[in-house]
């Protein structure tokens, strides 16, 4: 594969274009981390709103009808529900590990198994995440497993 990278003016518009002999898993992957690093997400942290870039984010989870997003230290509410964020996401590190919670699997330092078939992820914060035993065949599948 060869890569080429070019400097443009202040005025021109940055453009990426992939050449291939087919779309497969690693391309999409390619295009949809490209397009998160443009995206940020706007949040609730009290009574102030943010814009945060979805690479910082640990994990989501869902609480009592609400949505909190949770980053290397801090914790917010984002109005969105979790499978539009599953949806917006799709393609990217973001998986989904049960009813409740999507991984950002770019922030899991390992996965132990744990009881009844479950696994837990442990983050690079230190904080740990469970995994639904529904959930642990598609995660091995999406690790390579």
């Amino acid at each position: 594969m060869k890569i080429i990278i070019e400097d443009i003016g202040p005025d021109e518009e940055e453009a990426v274009i992939i050449r291939c002999r087919e779309v497969d898993e690693s391309i999409l992957q390619l295009v949809n981390g490209l397009k998160l690093k443009k995206e940020k997400l706007a949040v609730r942290q009290g009574e102030k709103i943010l814009q945060i870039e979805p690479g910082d984010v640990y994990y989501f989870e869902a609480v009592d009808n609400r949505v909190f997003l949770y980053s290397d230290k801090n914790v917010y509410e984002t109005r969105m529900k979790l499978y539009e964020l599953e949806r917006r996401f799709a393609g990217t590190d973001f998986f989904r590990v049960s009813k409740s919670v999507i991984l950002n699997l770019a922030k899991v330092k390992n996965f132990c198994p744990g009881f009844n078939g479950r696994f837990e992820a442990l983050m690079q914060n230190g904080e740990r995440v469970g995994i639904s035993r529904q959930y642990v065949p598609l995660l091995k599948n999406k690790l390579g497993l």
